[in-house]
């Protein structure tokens, strides 16, 4: 019986529209010198691609407070999250017992203040800063890739002009 309970779970999962919704940080830091900005990246714990900080909806919790707790627990940051989603990227998510099912990630932009040393998650992942266009490069899903370079440009365009060298 138990086996046929999984498949009817199983089947339910498959057809069951739209996708389960996550919540998502896009952790990043504005460089010192180029004022560029630089993207967190960490492995999943199951695969060991490169992803961003999400996780499943929590009762009592806004999008956005999900996604800064995930960032937390998962890669030990702590900042200032923007309560509006930035975009959201569609996935395949592989469950324990195998099944890929639909996710639709909304993801909310969150600006680094501090590195925490222990964190629920710390020796699980591995961690890297990189540039956009390398964090683009890493992320298998094509529509995170896209939203990734957006977000980069967007931070670039908002940055202020260099001043002007003066004259000899």
């Amino acid at each position: 019986m138990n086996l046929l309970h999984r498949l009817a779970s199983d089947v339910h999962l498959m057809l069951r529209r739209p996708a389960r919704m996550q919540y998502a940080a896009l952790c990043y830091r504005i460089r010192r010198k180029t004022k560029s900005p630089e993207i967190l990246l960490l492995t999943s714990r199951d695969t060991g691609r490169w992803i961003i900080p999400k996780g499943w909806p929590m009762q009592g919790k806004w999008a956005h407070e999900v996604a800064e707790r995930e960032a937390y627990e998962e890669a030990g940051v702590k900042g200032k999250v923007q309560k509006a989603a930035i975009g959201s990227y569609v996935y395949q998510k592989r469950m324990d017992h195998g099944l890929k099912i639909p996710c639709k990630v909304q993801v909310h932009a969150l600006e680094v203040d501090s590195l925490c040393k222990n964190f629920p998650e710390k020796g699980e992942r591995k961690l890297e800063w990189v540039d956009c266009e390398e964090a683009a490069r890493r992320v298998a899903e094509a529509s995170l890739k896209e939203l990734i370079l957006g977000f980069g440009k967007r931070m670039a365009a908002a940055q202020p002009p260099e001043p002007a060298a003066p004259e000899a």
